[in-house]
């Protein structure tokens, strides 16, 4: 018996010892693999907390369907500083605005020659700002490149100056992500439609400043209008209307009796023109009535009077808009000292 349990003790002390060896090994082994970024394959996951959606934020009643900011003739220009100082200045009027601002619009001459270094120029100003969508549309300026030598000098006997129409149009709809330079959004259900000047003198001399649109701009037009069924439909050009009756030359929309004749079918159609640059102080009509709401906005760049002069040298204007369920509110602003325009204040009931 005790030959026995002498022979049992090692036998069970190299087991012990086995399983030690074995252990500790083991732990090693754990430990490489944390150094390997690997513990987690080996371990048991973590379970997950629930993720909660976030529900989309919605509109209280009585609240505007929708908000934003109508920009004109902001004219960016890489020789003009002062006309980058006075976008600047409405841009940081917005960032700090108090009531919502969903979307901005540009309604033509975004650059003041279409020169690569005005778009430059441009593109440094939006970046340093946190803001909501943009739209633009063309004006007569966006195409001026073809003025300018190749020096950038302003050289009318050598033009084209082996620029063309074609070019500024794509140097614009490259900057603004477009297929064509007219486009048309939808803003919280309510559509926006942007036409755009679709050739100047390099390819149609009688145009002068005019806006020409082509028949397939017009056709998309009346598409969009058709299709709006009697809401509110926002549509932006750059030159104005003339008068009632009569097609416009330079400085006009030129096709504007088809124009008219478009939006006749919905009585809540709402257009916006710049290129006056008209102050909204000024005794000008800013708002006509025809069967269509016709809004006449100022300048971003150049503030002038009736004399088209730039009387007021720091003045940088534009329009806000909100959108309600029977009603559009549109507002004159001074960016200069971030006020209301007492003058430009209207309300306009929809038709149901």
């Amino acid at each position: 018996m005790v030959q026995r349990s002498f022979i049992r003790r090692p036998f069970v002390v190299v087991l012990v010892g086995i399983i030690i060896v074995s252990a500790f090994f083991l732990i090693r082994s754990l430990q490489g693999s944390v150094g390997q970024g690997n513990l987690s394959s080996a371990l048991p996951p973590k379970p997950q907390a629930e993720v909660v959606p976030t529900a989309t934020p919605t509109k209280a009643p009585g609240d505007p369907l929708l908000s934003f900011f109508i920009l004109s003739d902001i004219h960016v220009s890489a020789g003009i500083p002062a006309y980058s100082n006075q976008l600047k200045k409405a841009l940081d009027d917005i960032k700090s605005f108090k009531d919502p601002v969903e979307a901005i619009m540009l309604t033509g001459d975004v650059t003041d020659t279409g020169a690569p270094g005005d778009y430059k120029e441009y593109k440094k100003i939006m970046s340093q700002y946190k803001l909501p969508p943009i739209y633009a549309n063309m004006g007569n300026h966006d195409y001026y490149n073809v003025w300018l030598d190749k020096d950038g000098q302003w050289s009318q006997k050598t033009f084209p100056n082996g620029k063309t129409d074609a070019m500024a149009r794509e140097a614009f709809m490259s900057l603004f992500n477009l297929e064509k330079p007219y486009h048309d959004a939808n803003l919280n259900g309510l559509p926006f439609i942007l036409l755009s000047q679709e050739a100047y003198v390099q390819e149609k001399p009688e145009v002068g400043e005019g806006a020409w649109y082509s028949d397939e701009q017009m056709n998309w037009f009346k598409s969009k209008i058709d299709a709006s069924k009697g809401k509110p439909v926002f549509v932006m050009i750059h030159q104005e209307l003339p008068a009632k009756g009569q097609d416009g030359g330079t400085h006009r929309l030129i096709r504007a009796k088809q124009f008219r004749e478009i939006v006749k079918s919905n009585p809540n159609v709402f257009i916006f023109s710049g290129h006056t640059h008209q102050d909204l102080e000024n005794d000008r009509e800013h708002y006509i009535k025809e069967t269509f709401h016709w809004f006449k906005n100022s300048s971003v760049s150049r503030v002038l009077n009736t004399k088209y002069e730039q009387a007021r040298k720091t003045s940088s204007q534009g329009l806000y808009v909100q959108v309600y369920e029977d009603k559009v509110v549109v507002r004159g602003r001074e960016f200069s000292d971030r006020t209301w325009i007492d003058k430009a204040n209207w309300t306009v009931k929809l038709t149901k």
